[in-house]
């Protein structure tokens, strides 16, 4: 009988290891971590936690009943989120402060607007309507995050298809529509309570790997911080992007004068073991082009333009910029990092009237086209017949084209939703378009205000992204040109907590 029994366990294993390796081997799990010193001194790092889940799609919300996904190193929480709301494509950042791109360039996560930003692809179909999964959706993000994302309602909730393209392979099915739900918060806080339900998703938490470095406390007194959720559905898989980024400052710690840092001092913490479940764990250093600096230990690999280590190769590690020769910083000549630099200010401070002012700079020697989008709450209402255009003071309405306004319609809940404004801009070389528009501010219940109601409503910030005619290539879109500018505050009638009133 003993001997039937250990053969039969014999026998059950061999079906089920192969079973186990073959699901294993579909996921895929890589970390990546960019560095990039800036002449002020600053240090930007970018890490990225990718997971590849093979052979998987999203869920086809005319089904009833599908196969149940099985999970190694993909998060069972976000995946059962995905799978429950039929998505196809997510994008989530949450942010704080306040991106600096004259200074710090483009980021290398491009989602850097303050505040939550979470928006979605969806395909159509089924018992629940795109509205009532997005509806799920959301909340589902907030209690996992624990972040407000619940508060993204159909007052903040509009659909700019022709600004956020579904980049995901679709359904075999052709036929089966999509539709995009787009929402801002910029008011949400990122502090310590999001960041620790985001590194329960990665497979080594952050007791191993690139995500060892991330310290909240440093991360949270860095100048920016931001995280990062995006999800694509690909022709090999569901593929999933875990993104920190942050920018540092080693000068300020060091009073001012020293620019050198090292894992430890940015971090308090240095790289003890590596993920072993991680297919890859690089770490790609951009040098600077001026020389003069010191580097250690030696990089695995290196260039004229960055140097490159790897957790198999160094474990422990500490990697340690210095300059030996520099005594004090000497900060260089404030110059554009970026070929468009834009200004957005919100002027009048009338509480029922004002002015919406963006300047677009443009710092190429050829004319630039981009694209522009606004995406306000009904608190505030544009005026499109007040809209200008000049350039040094010369009108140039010409320069504007393909305008779509969406203004803030009345749904059937007593809200108003958002309204929207995308256009094209033509901005000459050398040289800076003004647009401004006139808005008025809603007269809102007492009931309806925020709880510092004096401060004022921050409005989400604009997005500017190459035209399908840029000169631009189209891979550049989103890493070299997508950008977030910053958000304003509208102030409107708030209530009187005076004791005459």
């Amino acid at each position: 009988m003993a001997r039937r029994t250990v053969t039969s366990t014999f026998m059950m294993s061999l079906f089920v290891v192969p079973a186990i390796s073959d699901m294993i081997f579909q996921e895929q799990y890589h970390e990546d971590l960019t560095i990039r010193p800036l002449t002020d001194g600053k240090v930007v790092t970018a890490f990225t936690f990718t997971n590849l889940l093979g052979g998987a799609s999203p869920r086809d919300p005319r089904d009833s009943e599908s196969s149940a996904q099985h999970y190694s190193f993909f998060p069972l929480t976000l995946g059962q989120i995905l799978r429950e709301y039929s998505v196809t494509e997510l994008h989530l950042s949450l942010n704080a402060g306040k991106w600096n791109y004259d200074s710090w360039g483009y980021p290398d996560h491009p989602s850097v607007g303050t505040g939550a930003e979470l928006w979605a692809w969806m395909a159509d179909g089924g018992p629940l309507s795109v509205d009532d999964r997005w509806i799920g959706l959301r909340n589902a993000l907030a209690g996992l995050f624990c972040a407000s994302l619940g508060s993204l309602d159909d007052r903040r909730t509009s659909s700019p298809a022709s600004t956020f393209p579904l980049s995901s392979a679709p359904f075999p099915k052709d036929a089966i529509p999509y539709a995009l739900r787009y929402a801002t918060l910029p008011s949400e806080h990122v502090c310590t309570e999001n960041l620790t339900p985001f590194l329960k998703l990665l497979p080594c938490k952050s007791r191993a790997g690139l995500a060892r470095l991330l310290d909240p406390q440093r991360v949270f007194d860095a100048d920016w911080h931001g995280l990062g959720v995006h999800v694509r559905s690909t022709e090999i898989g569901v593929e999933l992007s875990l993104g920190v980024q942050a920018v540092l400052d080693p000068v300020r710690r060091s009073g001012g004068k020293r620019r050198d840092w090292s894992f430890q001092s940015l971090f308090d913490r240095s790289i003890d073991v590596s993920c072993p479940v991680a297919s890859s764990n690089t770490i790609h250093l951009v040098v600077p082009n001026a020389r003069g600096y010191k580097l250690s230990p030696n990089p695995m690999s290196s260039n004229d333009t960055a140097s490159v280590y790897s957790l198999t190769s160094h474990v422990p590690l500490d990697i340690a910029m210095s300059w030996p020769e520099e005594h004090v910083l000497t900060l260089p000549p404030p110059a554009p990092q970026t070929p468009l630099s834009i200004k957005r200010t919100l002027y009048g401070s009338s509480q029922t009237r004002g002015v919406l002012f963006v300047s677009l700079t443009n710092n190429d020697h050829a004319p630039m086209t981009v694209g522009y989008l606004e995406t306000l709450p009904a608190l505030v209402t544009l005026w499109m017949h007040t809209m200008k255009v000049d350039v040094g003071g010369i009108a140039r309405d010409g320069l504007m084209s393909d305008i779509i306004y969406h203004p803030p319609l009345l749904l059937a809940n007593g809200h108003h939703g958002p309204s929207t404004l995308q256009a094209t801009l033509m901005i000459p070389a050398k040289s800076t378009l003004r647009l401004s528009i006139d808005l008025s501010k809603a007269f809102l219940k007492y009931t309806e205000h925020p709880p510092d109601a004096m401060r004022g409503w921050d409005l989400p910030p604009c997005r500017s992204f190459p035209s399908h005619g840029s000169r631009q290539r189209a891979d550049e879109c989103v890493a070299e040109w997508w950008t977030e500018h910053p958000e304003a505050d509208v102030h409107a009638n708030a209530p009187s907590r005076s004791p005459d009133a």
